[in-house]
């Protein structure tokens, strides 16, 4: 059956309802053109709320723990997993809340983690023990903010292209202006009141959130049809050229929805068994929209960027049919040279003098039998770039592309189990657009990639370090005798730098001289020492250029590592290792705090639990230092295994 290629946040149908009709259809893909503006910059906003509420509360919460500690006469380390369960759970769940907004979009995903986190934060005033705060207050509500967060960030690279990084930037600077606000303010409600009034108040800014979460609405798709130019007169006549041009590409994607390996014409970088331990695919089993319409990709270069398929006339004139042709120069650029092209160059499906007709919603519906069919799947993680934070300029498959050509390049097509799924009506605890999602995000065969290994130990070993200051720096502060009107603005500084450090990482992630890896290994270093030496004074400056220093590193950290993936393991990648990467990173900020609390509690002193934060967070730049060396040696070995495989002599041997 015909597949079609959708980003959008609305129901996927098929044309028709057997085969055989499908058949005589057109092949089209719809595609999420982002609108650079407009709608946008109402999500943009949105989504920094959704940062503000989230990464204020979470990393406001050491004002919460002295109060806890005295009312239920608990030990450091006794308190400390409270916030450190809520921390971890923001980032461990992260893949299930990525795989549940790929089935049911981003706006009911956050509408759900507001009414979870809500209840979580509310029943928590009722708190009767430490351990009580750890269900409610720590897993509870780290799945609610873990369900508002990962919808937040991702959707603002739906509605922006060209201005995404700046975008991105904007919408994660609400984490520091969140940490800046809310450090002072519970605080003072914690004194004024109580803690538990404070945990009711977090509790109301979570129902907030709904309201941001309804502004992330679906974006209109635009439809690409491949055509015969000599039969653009007659409808019924085109359908059929093409399809029947396209016929065995639909038959090779009904081999893939069925397990069976791709032929050698169409392979990816990025291998996977058929099936995986979630039962289907991941993404890199699947062909992209460019490979399924590869004739029509080749309309789609850089010599072609002002023709008339490009984002610009779509966005301005999205009510009219646009045509783009495709010439025998094309096509030799597109199959020979094009640059930063990771797919293999095959002869096109579809010949010279086909068209690339680019169509929005309404003319499609106009033109179809099947306009009442012409709803959506919403499928962000089908997407390679869904995870990707930075500019697209840096990107080979961006610049060598007109815009059209990207998004055909970087979506995989959605399975055909979606459909019958869909078609059936039925209910099913794990929906396939879950399971690949979620296949997709925890693939175990990157730990094959030493490359990726030492990228996620060094997130574990960032982030066991990253919420101590965030937790005790007051409290190290008043324990030294510190004004008290200074200790309250310390964790506030940190926020402050962080917002400067992540603009500087916007200007940096435009510059792709700049190597993200070695900024991220520098404000590293800096950090984890910062973190350490800031023990040996307590003079009021010093303390507030530590924190200077430390929310500028964290912030490199948080603001490139996408950057960082996509450099050394491509962009096809990306979507695989960042899974993963919350894993790592969850684990980390679920034992980081309890480490420091029980050394305290060993120690009386938060000396030991600072050297000891510093130490990972040094330790997970020391580690990646090496890693452009090993990079190229992991690279060169794959290449070497390849020539191998493809010499005569073993092409021999095997016959």
């Amino acid at each position: 059956m015909k597949q079609r290629v959708a980003t959008d946040e609305r129901p996927f149908k098929t044309g028709s309802t057997d085969d055989s009709r499908a058949s005589d259809e057109e092949p089209e893909a719809a595609l999420v053109v982002p609108p650079d503006g407009g709608w946008g910059w109402v999500v943009m906003i949105s989504s920094f709320f959704c940062n503000f509420m989230v990464d204020g509360v979470i990393l406001s919460c050491g004002a919460l723990m002295p109060a806890i500690k005295k009312e239920f006469d608990a030990t450091e380390g006794q308190v400390a997993p409270i916030n450190s369960l809520l921390a971890g759970f923001y980032l461990l769940l992260g893949p299930i809340a990525s795989a549940l907004a790929n089935k049911y979009g981003f706006r009911a995903v956050t509408v759900l983690g507001s009414v979870i986190a809500a209840s979580g934060f509310g029943i928590s005033y009722y708190a009767s023990s430490p351990e009580f705060l750890y269900v409610t207050y720590g897993i509870i509500g780290g799945f609610g903010v873990c369900l508002i967060f990962m919808p937040a960030v991702l959707t603002v690279g739906f509605y922006f292209e060209k201005w995404r990084a700046l975008a991105t930037g904007v919408a994660l600077c609400g984490s520091g202006v969140g940490v800046f606000v809310m450090s002072p303010i519970t605080s003072a409600i914690v004194e004024t009141y109580s803690w538990r009034f404070a945990m009711l108040v977090q509790a109301g800014m979570m129902l907030l959130c709904i309201v941001f979460g309804l502004t992330f609405r679906p974006i209109e798709p635009v439809h690409v049809v491949v055509e015969e130019e000599t039969a653009a007169a007659n409808e019924e006549e085109r359908s059929k050229i093409a399809a029947e041009k396209l016929k065995d590409m639909m038959k090779l994607q009904g081999r893939l929805d069925s397990g069976i390996r791709m032929p050698a014409d169409m392979k990816f970088h990025t291998k996977a068994s058929p099936h995986t331990w979630m039962g289907v695919p991941n993404n890199t089993r699947y062909p992209t929209a460019e490979e399924v319409f590869r004739g029509s990709s080749t309309v789609i270069n850089a010599q072609q960027r002002r023709s008339s398929a490009t984002a610009g006339t779509i966005k301005s004139n999205l009510t009219k049919p646009h045509y783009a042709t495709v010439t025998e120069k094309d096509e030799q650029e597109e199959t020979s040279s094009t640059p930063g092209d990771q797919t293999t160059a095959t002869q096109p499906l579809i010949g010279t003098g086909s068209v690339l007709r680019v169509m929005s919603r309404t003319d499609f519906a106009q033109n179809r039998n099947h306009a009442s069919n012409a709803d959506l799947n919403a499928r962000p993680l089908y997407r390679e770039d869904i995870f990707f934070g930075g500019s697209l300029a840096r990107l080979p498959q961006y610049t060598s592309r007109t815009s059209i050509g990207y998004h055909l390049a970087v979506t995989h097509v959605p399975p055909a189990e979606d459909e019958k799924e869909k078609k059936s009506g039925r209910c099913r605890m794990c929906p396939v657009a879950v399971r690949r999602a979620l296949a997709t995000l925890l693939d175990v065969s990157l730990f094959k990639s030493m490359t990726f290994i030492i990228l996620a130990l060094s997130g574990f070993f960032t982030m066991t370090g990253f919420f101590v200051p965030f937790v005790y720096v007051q409290d190290r502060a008043k324990a030294n005798h510190m004004p008290q009107q200074h200790i309250d603005w310390l964790v506030s500084t940190i926020g402050v730098a962080n917002i400067v450090g992540r603009l500087m990482c916007g200007l940096v992630s435009s510059m792709p001289k700049v190597s993200p890896m070695w900024v991220t290994n520098i404000a590293l270093t800096m950090g984890g020492l910062a973190t350490m030496f800031s023990n040996f004074c307590f003079a009021t400056w010093f303390q507030y250029g530590y924190c200077v220093l430390f929310g500028l590193s964290v912030a490199c950290f948080a603001a490139l590592r996408s950057i960082v993936v996509v450099e050394y393991l491509g962009l096809e990648r990306l979507t695989n290792c960042f899974g993963l990467f919350l894993l790592f990173q969850g684990l980390g900020a679920l034992i980081g705090a309890p480490i420091a609390g029980m050394l305290y509690d060993a120690t009386a002193s938060y000396a030991v639990s600072f050297y000891v934060s510093g130490g990972f967070i040094l330790l997970s730049a020391l580690m990646c230092y090496p890693i452009n060396r090993i990079n190229r040696w992991e690279k060169a070995r794959a290449s070497a295994k390849e020539k191998a495989k493809n010499s005569p002599q073993t092409i021999l041997n095997k016959v």
